[in-house]
């Protein structure tokens, strides 16, 4: 039912999705629908999910299966397959990122947010992987405000809450640089690139895994302590 439901929203795009619709391609009534999903608001939880974990798993396997290559990091390997999952199923993407639809607001905690949250934490594995948790308190973040500290600090862990702030804020900053390129390729605002969408794509997450790891002091190179004293006196000066 699902798959009749995802084709759809291929065909058609998520604004186009009713139980009658998916009811009339299955050649089965409304009501008989209702016995799997009660709600429209109860299909689209489950396709929002789906689509996340389809889209988990995707990133998942290409970054398990990706040959050991120091030119190309298993962070640019997650990126390069999210965005790839992405352009090939454009419609399911806007469903998770595009317009929301109306009249409809995903469970609080329910299955959209435990599915959203296995990107999420592959990407923040794969970004911060062989740093240290000294290391990434020390990074060279942008002074938080203190009520921004205490709200990431309160973030649930596992999730970001595992990580310090710094690296939260880093992370945050570098995800919407790489998902802002892949929603404006899927929405057709970068066709004036032609076939060199992907070689810009991958420039742009490289500057910018570049820039995130460089904030990033060497292990060993200084206290953590002393070098977070030292970001907050730089940033004072900037002020």
């Amino acid at each position: 039912m699902l798959d009749a439901a995802e084709r759809r929203i291929a065909e058609n795009g998520p604004a186009a999705l009713s139980l009658r619709a998916v009811a009339r391609d299955l050649g089965m009534t409304v009501q008989a629908l209702y016995h799997y999903f009660p709600s429209w608001s109860e299909l689209v939880t489950a396709l929002i999910a789906k689509a996340y974990d389809d889209l988990a798993d995707a990133i998942r396997t290409a970054v398990d299966t990706a040959a050991e290559d120091p030119d190309l990091p298993r962070v640019l390997v997650a990126a390069e397959e999210y965005r790839r999952w992405a352009v090939t199923h454009p419609e399911r993407f806007k469903l998770l990122y595009g317009t929301p639809l109306r009249q409809y607001a995903a469970p609080a905690g329910g299955p959209t947010s435990q599915a959203m949250r296995r990107i999420s934490d592959i990407f923040q594995r794969e970004m911060f992987d062989g740093f240290t948790r000294a290391q990434l308190e020390a990074a060279d973040a942008p002074a938080l405000s203190p009520s921004l500290r205490a709200h990431l600090e309160q973030l649930p862990s596992p999730g970001l809450g595992a990580l310090p702030p710094p690296a939260t804020a880093l992370l945050l900053s570098a995800w919407g640089h790489l998902h802002g390129l892949v929603v404006l390729e899927v929405f057709g605002h970068t066709s004036f690139l032609g076939e060199h969408r992907a070689e810009i794509f991958r420039r742009g997450v490289r500057n910018l895994v570049e820039d995130l790891h460089g904030r990033i002091p060497a292990a060993g190179t200084a206290r953590a302590d002393d070098l977070r004293t030292v970001n907050k006196a730089v940033e004072s000066l900037r002020r």
